[in-house]
């Protein structure tokens, strides 16, 4: 979705980003060489790192690793709270329980929820492979969001290794510094449970950091690292891995046929096996996925549940539907209002143009921002530049498959975030070099780039106090920004604690006012519903009511209104059957 207008706390932080921008390039042209001395003592260090490369991407992942665990006091274990992260959780508690799908619940009217699938399965809407980390987090450290902690990790070391391959050592280890602060520490990419970000990006970064090595040495290992980098890619988001994918495909083809240090043809061909293997084993598994949660190994994810309740679809050539019956008004909002809205303007001539560079700004506003943005005033040079055409090629590719795409997130261009990063390198390269009159003023505009990044990583930290948190609402707010959420979900977290610690089982009966925002959705559940402690279920006509509290009878009901000033837990009052059959 486009930006949407920015809350105050927003608003303080793009603007801090983008006046210390301002101020500090400033000072670069009026005093290019003031602390010179210092930055290269620590440019000096760093060089010294880089060159033990594997040391690089190993100090590169396990500092993200511990810095994201340090901050745990400011920036704690995220909550869920929109309706993509409880889809996805749900996936992982399926997986997690060894299931692929979960038994249509007896009640399901009560359960429907946005981006849940209640039949012929109940389950996450969503393609399996951000489950599947979660669901790791989940049995193996006990909590699902250690799972994208490690996949963070790894994420950034992947991104650090990848930019060896196309860039000089120092400057790879520079990018994954960058990746740790940009993404790895604050976006929404760790800090919710949506989109599948970090694992698309590292996907992204084992392909692209892979190509280039495996058209020198024919290796077999750089072959299985694309090759896992492909199956994240095909089990996560397999259009935009696609997009990744075919540029790739095409410059092995080319080498293959004509590349001047090319095995031969038989040593290619037992090299590729394996790894040729790995990715029909994932295809595979995919299928008998699709099996058993959908019916079929042909019908993929989203299927089934656009079908059951989408008026828009994703992609621009395709036409809306109104045939669809809702049995509650938020999911009617939701897809026939909030998502058939933005499909009608997207799609209109006159509002095409202007909503297609919103989306465009998201993302740069995502992956860049203020901070980063100076340097791309030598992208004209980028595109001249032999050593990264073929990625700018890639990302060009990906600029046309976006515009089929009605609806786009950060997450959705996260298999390109290494690329974004060789590109954005490769400019800072030309600008060092820049030098008006003889005076260093490239070299100082790199530097107060790399040193803005730091002073806002730690401007994000002490956000809360100051007051200077991005907000819950819109979700379109934080999508796009690379300091991610706040930490929200509270009031429904609180109620859940609550009538955990009761004694027996709890059934929770939400009502929602007329004028909710359906996005705000509290009606989420584990895989098996029937044997959690307390059941989350959606109030709808009176005698619905009573089926469902009568199905639940060895269960307390309780009434929480959402959109309460405080939200409560209060008993809820049972329909007399005579009431019920009247109505």
């Amino acid at each position: 979705m486009l930006l949407s207008a920015a809350s105050p706390g927003n608003i303080s932080l793009l603007l801090i980003e983008g006046s210390v921008t301002a101020i500090a390039a400033a000072a670069a042209f009026a005093f290019p060489r003031l602390g010179a001395t210092t930055f290269s003592r620590i440019e000096r260090s760093l060089r010294s790192l880089s060159r033990r490369r594997t040391l690089a991407v190993f100090a590169v992942g396990i500092s993200t690793l511990l810095l994201r665990l340090a901050i745990l006091p400011f920036s704690p274990i995220p909550l869920p709270s929109s309706p993509n992260d409880f889809s996805f959780l749900l996936s992982a508690d399926t997986f997690a329980h060894g299931r692929l799908a979960n038994s249509t619940p007896v009640m399901w009217p009560h359960f429907e929820s946005i981006h849940i699938s209640v039949r012929p399965t109940y389950g996450s809407m969503y393609f399996p492979g951000q489950g599947l980390i979660l669901a790791a987090g989940q049995v193996f450290f006990s909590h699902p969001w250690f799972g994208l902690l490690i996949v963070s990790a790894l994420m950034c070391s992947a991104i650090c290794w990848m930019l060896q391959a196309w860039l000089p050592p120092g400057w790879a280890l520079l990018g994954g510094i960058l990746a740790m602060l940009r993404l790895g520490l604050f976006s929404y990419w760790i800090n919710t449970y949506t989109g599948g970000g970090l694992i698309l990006a590292l996907g992204g970064a084992l392909v692209l950091g892979s190509l280039p090595r495996l058209m020198r040495t024919a290796r077999l290992r750089f072959g299985l690292l694309m090759a896992a980098g492909i199956v994240l890619l095909l089990l996560t988001r397999p259009y935009e891995g696609m997009l990744l994918c075919i540029p790739v495909a095409i410059a092995l083809g080319r080498w293959m046929l004509r590349g001047k240090r090319r095995p031969s043809p038989q040593i290619l061909l037992r090299r590729a096996a394996l790894p040729l293997a790995l990715v029909a084993a994932a295809l595979a598994w995919l299928g008998y996925y699709d099996y058993r949660a959908f019916g079929s190994p042909l019908t993929l994810p989203y299927a089934v549940n656009r079908s059951a309740y989408a008026t828009a679809p994703y992609f621009f050539w395709q036409s809306p539907r109104h045939d669809i019956v809702y049995r509650n008004p938020e999911m009617r909002k939701f897809y026939t209002e909030n998502e058939l809205d933005y499909f009608n303007k997207i799609r209109n001539p006159a509002t095409f143009l202007p909503y297609t560079i919103g989306k465009a700004y998201g993302i740069f506003q995502f992956f860049a921002g203020a901070a980063l943005c100076l340097p791309l005033i030598m992208l004209p040079r980028i595109f001249r530049d032999r050593r990264i055409r073929f990625l700018v090629l890639s990302v060009m590719l990906l600029a046309a498959g976006l515009l089929l795409e009605i609806v786009i997130g950060a997450h959705y261009v996260a298999p390109f975030t290494a690329a974004f990063y060789a590109i954005g390198l490769q400019c800072m390269r030309h600008l060092r070099l820049w030098s008006p009159e003889g005076r260093p003023v490239g070299l100082a505009l790199v530097r107060i780039s790399v040193l803005i990044c730091f002073f806002m990583a730690g401007l994000r930290l002490w956000a809360d106090p100051l007051h200077l948190s991005p907000p819950q609402w819109p979700p379109s707010q934080w999508n796009y920004q690379w300091y991610g959420p706040a930490h929200f979900g509270l009031e429904r977290a609180r109620i859940a604690a609550q009538l955990q610690s009761f004694q027996g089982k709890q059934l929770v009966i939400v009502r929602y006012s007329a004028n909710h925002n359906p996005q705000d959705e509290w009606v989420y559940n584990a895989a098996g519903i029937d044997d959690s402690r307390v059941v989350w279920a959606r109030e709808l006509d009176p005698a619905s009511n009573l089926d469902l509290i009568q199905y639940y009878r060895d269960r307390k009901p309780w009434l929480v209104a959402p959109d309460a000033a405080t939200p409560v837990a209060l008993p809820y009052a049972i329909p007399e059957p005579s009431s019920a059959a009247v109505h």
